[in-house]
């Protein structure tokens, strides 16, 4: 059966109808959801978050589905807990999220034209910067994220208002300049907190240039890391299943046994 390729099916308003039912009498009647604070949801929806991503790096989409289902549900809840304190309700959510979509995209709701993403994007940076005013352009950069995706977004806004390299041949440029950097440092490296300082922000420089280099290749930096973390897990694993079926020990076998598994799990 091939899926719809909207989302406003005709079924779609009557299944969130019944979701919010659902929610609901599940606040009013189980034990469980009735302690639930924002608070103590929160490390809750972290979690379901990652799995989402997890599930789409995985290219499960069954999995997907499912995912989605969860942090929608985290959604609601946290909406109707809102609603209770007169704070706001799940309309008022969606309805500002609707203005929020029309106004940031004047080339489909308003007369402004964008020929290409970039454009789209730019014109986003310039809009949310008028809707808060004095506000930094890295300011909508949670400082929770995790280092690598905040790197990644805090050079996609910057990129948006015209702050970066014009070429990726001055972006690879910078990346060697930092690698030598580092390489500087470690040649003298002693064992003081000053130098183990500077060797640290000379390999954070060299991440943070790796990470601008990425854009300029349509290569998005944490999905390549996840991937990468994949393929070391598919062979390493290996190894340990060669190893267990010699009834050993990874410490019992030479570098030179080990890096021969290696290298077979990588055929």
């Amino acid at each position: 059966m091939k899926m719809p390729a909207a989302l406003n099916t005709p079924q779609a308003p009557e299944a969130f109808t019944r979701l919010l039912a659902i929610v609901d009498e599940l606040r009013e009647k189980c034990p469980w959801d009735q302690k639930q604070t924002m608070e103590s949801l929160r490390h809750l929806t972290i979690e379901e978050t990652f799995e989402l991503s997890e599930a789409i790096m995985d290219g499960d989409m069954t999995e997907v589905k499912k995912e989605l289902g969860d942090v929608l549900l985290h959604i609601l809840f946290y909406a109707r807990i809102a609603a209770e304190k007169q704070a706001f309700t799940i309309t008022e959510v969606i309805q500002a999220l609707c203005e929020k979509m029309i106004y940031r995209h004047p080339h489909i709701y308003g007369q402004q034209e964008a020929q290409d993403s970039k454009a789209v994007e730019q014109n986003w940076e310039k809009r949310k910067l008028q809707e808060n005013k004095n506000r930094s352009v890295l300011g909508g950069v949670p400082n929770s994220l995790p280092s690598l995706i905040k790197a990644a977004r805090m050079q996609e806004k910057a990129r948006r208002v015209g702050f970066d390299w014009q070429a990726k041949e001055a972006a690879w440029q910078k990346v060697q300049e930092e690698m030598e950097e580092l390489r500087q440092e470690v040649k003298q490296l002693s064992p003081t907190p000053a130098q183990q300082e500077k060797v640290q922000e000379e390999f954070g420089d060299l991440l943070f240039a790796l990470v601008n280099y990425a854009s300029f290749v349509e290569v998005n930096p944490e999905n390549a890391l996840e991937k990468a973390n994949k393929k070391f897990t598919r062979r390493f694993q290996h190894v340990e299943q060669q190893v267990a079926q010699q009834g050993k020990q990874l410490s019992q076998l030479s570098p030179q046994e080990l890096q021969r598994y290696w290298e077979e799990a990588k055929k």
